[in-house]
This record gives structure tokens, C-alpha cells and sequence, in this order.
């Protein structure tokens, strides 16, 4: 999701400002203390955070939040998820009610520079899109002309709905409403011709519905959507460990590193790999980690790659393609720093 317009941003901010203090604090030493990590993650989207049928929290940004726990205590399972919507996630972040903010979220230059943010690498490049019923008989966006769309309040969907039907000449009717649940029913009751929103989103939007087969994403991808954790400013350390723990899913991935091999790997004459794992250079010191932090991601959650096939994958609900999120070697836009 984009989240807030620029006015929603500055609005925002002054929450910063009341809870500068909080953005100071050393969150490391609070995650240890406390015992566990605070994530938050969205309303039970499918495939990004939702509880399965025992309760665990499962999905793509789930499991960043069990990487980065993983890096801070040493296990991925000791996190709490606090579900946060649109309207108030950064607030969560700017007080200190969460200590890491993994939710679909757009990294913006008004969000970084205003908001008293920093974002983590990205971990999800996305796009906003459009999703129609396969009965409309409508196969490009460009065929729309004076479609209601469904959508939700306090993003940028409007306005990248306006920049790109004004291209067209054409007009739309925005129908909006104040929950993804109310959103959802709202379109798959007919009241809106189409709903737009991230092309990830569509994906677990339409992964809900009753009947998947009757419902198509449009190919036109209308906006970029760099989807990045996020945490709180004037915290170099936390912010480099949320970053390096990001980039270690990757490397490990373009290492050939899984949640099955990684013992394996420990052996490995790749001196990357051992600088990776902890096996030498005590990397984890400068981070003020265990030197076998890496090691505890991948054995928690494994690599970037199976991640992402867990929980969006093609053999899932949501069916969906690597894409700009393979790895920079095999065509995609995923990239890792040298581990040195």
C-alpha cells in the first residue's frame, strides 16, 4: 500500500515531533531487555501477514520480522505482531509502540525526509494496478472510460489514477471506503467496475475471493512501488541491522546458502560465505550481534528466494512471479552489498 498523501505526511510528522525523544533510544537494548521484537504487519493480508489456522502469523513481510528477530535474540519466533493500518502505522513507529514497521509500505522522499523515518533496503518492487471481473470483458486499463474504482482512503491510488486516466483523456468515478474488508466486498459485490491498488495487493485480493478464476489483473502497471521495512531515525545501529539483515536474505540466496544447507555451508571454502556465516572476521561485533547472527536467519526463515515461494510464490494462492524481485544475476533488481 502507498499510504499518505503529502498532507497526510506533514500531519504525520507532528506526531514525529511530540515523540522525538522515543527516536533517540537505543532500540536494540529494548528489543534484548524486552525479550522480543514488536513487527508491525498488516491487516491480515494473505501471503504478506495473516495467521494461519493454529494463529502463527504467516507471509512475506512476516517473515522479515522473524529475520531481523532472528539477527537481534537469536530466534526468529520471538516476535509479537501488532496489525496496523494505513492511517496510523508511522504514529505506531514514531511512538515506540513497534519497533520495526513491515507492511507494504512505498518508500517515499516525503515519508524519509518529513516523518522522521528510515527505510531498509527494498525488499518488494511493486506497482499499482488494476483488477477487473473476467464478465466486464475489459482486457487493458485504457478501456475503463468512466469506471467507478474501488479503493482506500489516505494513499496515493488517487492521484495515480488521475496522472494516468488524464493521459488517456478519460474520466473515473473513485469509490472509497474506510477498510480493506469493506474495499474487498465492496468489489466483489459489483458495486465498483474495477479496484486498484499494488499488483501484490491485487494478488491477495483476489487469493480471498470465492471464485479467484473470475477476477484478472490488468497488465498496465501505472506507478513504482518500492516496498522497504521501515524504522525510526537517529538509530544508526537498529537501522543497520534491519538493513544487513534485509541484504542477508538476498546474499544468501545469490550464495546458494537455504535453511537446509546453511550447516553445510559453515564448511564452505568460499571465504564470503564464512565471513557471512560467522565462521571468521566477527562481523556480527560491528553490528553488536552475535557473530552467528546470519546464521540465524537463514536456519529461521532460510533465504530471499525461499521467502518469497513460501509465501507468494507460483505454487501459492497468489501465484505470482519473481519478476524485478529476482536476484540481479538472473535478470531481476535484488542486489546485496559485499559482505567484507
Amino acid at each position: 500500500m502507498k499510504g499518505l498523501t503529502l498532507a497526510g505526511c506533514l500531519s504525520a510528522a507532528l506526531g514525529f515531533l511530540a515523540t522525538a525523544a522515543i527516536a533517540n533510544a537505543d532500540t536494540l537494548d529494548t528489543v534484548k531487555q524486552r525479550g522480543k521484537l514488536i513487527c508491525g504487519v498488516s491487516l491480515a493480508t494473505p501471503g504478506f501477514a495473516a495467521p494461519n489456522d493454529q494463529g502463527r502469523m504467516e507471509g512475506f513481510d512476516a517473515d522479515i520480522c522473524r529475520a531481523i528477530a532472528a539477527a537481534a535474540l537469536g530466534d526468529g519466533d520471538k516476535v509479537e505482531y501488532v496489525p496496523t493500518n494505513i492511517n496510523t502505522r508511522f504514529q505506531a513507529l514514531q511512538s515506540g509502540e513497534i519497533d520495526v514497521l513491515s507492511r507494504q509500505t512505498t518508500q517515499t522522499y516525503s515519508r524519509e525526509a518529513s516523518l522522521g523515518l528510515d527505510f531498509a533496503p527494498v525488499v518488494f518492487y511493486d506497482g499499482q494496478g488494476l483488477m477487473v471481473p473476467k464478465s466486464l470483458g475489459v482486457t487493458s486499463a485504457a478501456e475503463l472510460k468512466d469506471a467507478a474504482i474501488c479503493t482506500l482512503p489516505g494513499t496515493t491510488t488517487a492521484q495515480n489514477l488521475s496522472d494516468f486516466f488524464g493521459k488517456l483523456g478519460s474520466k473515473f468515478e473513485l469509490v472509497v471506503f474506510e477498510s480493506p474488508d469493506e474495499n474487498r466486498a465492496a468489489f466483489f459485490s459489483g458495486r465498483c467496475d474495477a479496484i486498484s491498488s499494488d499488483r501484490s495487493d491485487l494478488a491477495s485480493i483476489r487469493a480471498v475471493s470465492n471464485k479467484p478464476d473470475d477476477y484478472v489483473v490488468l497488465p498496465e502497471t501505472i506507478s513504482k512501488e518500492p516496498l522497504a521495512p521501515a524504522v525510526r531515525q537517529n538509530d544508526s545501529n537498529w537501522r543497520d541491522i534491519v538493513s544487513w539483515s534485509v541484504w542477508m536474505l538476498m546474499a544468501a540466496e545469490e550464495k546458494g546458502i537455504t535453511k537446509a544447507n546453511v550447516d553445510e555451508k559453515l564448511k564452505s571454502d568460499d571465504q564470503e560465505i564464512q565471513r557471512m556465516l560467522g565462521v571468521n572476521d566477527n562481523l556480527g561485533e560491528m553490528l553488536k550481534l552475535d557473530d552467528k547472527w546470519a546464521y540465524n536467519i537463514i536456519k529461521s526463515v532460510g533465504n530471499y528466494g525461499e521467502v518469497f515461494d513460501r509465501a507468494l510464490g507460483e505454487k501459492t494462492r497468489l501465484a505470482m512471479t519473481r519478476g524485478p524481485n529476482a536476484p540481479w544475476n538472473s535478470g531481476g533488481l535484488l542486489y546485496a552489498p559485499p559482505f567484507r
